[in-house]
């Protein structure tokens, strides 16, 4: 969020910055971990690459399927 105030007639711009803090570095633990995990079982290039894009998106399938589990 960008503000700007006046102070003895001067712009002065104020930037806030916010951070995720734990949950931002729980989320970094685990893609960091199912990295290593789907790494593990990739064979060839091809098979490395994929694992490091399940790695960044398998929240969202851990999310749809608890959101399903959530609708009974």
């Amino acid at each position: 969020m960008v503000k700007n105030s006046k102070k003895d007639n001067k712009s002065v711009k104020v930037v806030k910055q916010g951070g995720d803090g734990m949950f931002g570095f729980a989320y970094c633990i685990s893609v960091i971990g199912a990295a290593v995990y789907f790494v593990q079982q990739s064979v060839g290039f091809g098979g490395f690459m994929l694992a490091l894009l399940k790695a960044l998106v398998w929240p969202a399938y851990v999310v749809y399927e608890v959101l399903g589990l959530l609708s009974i």
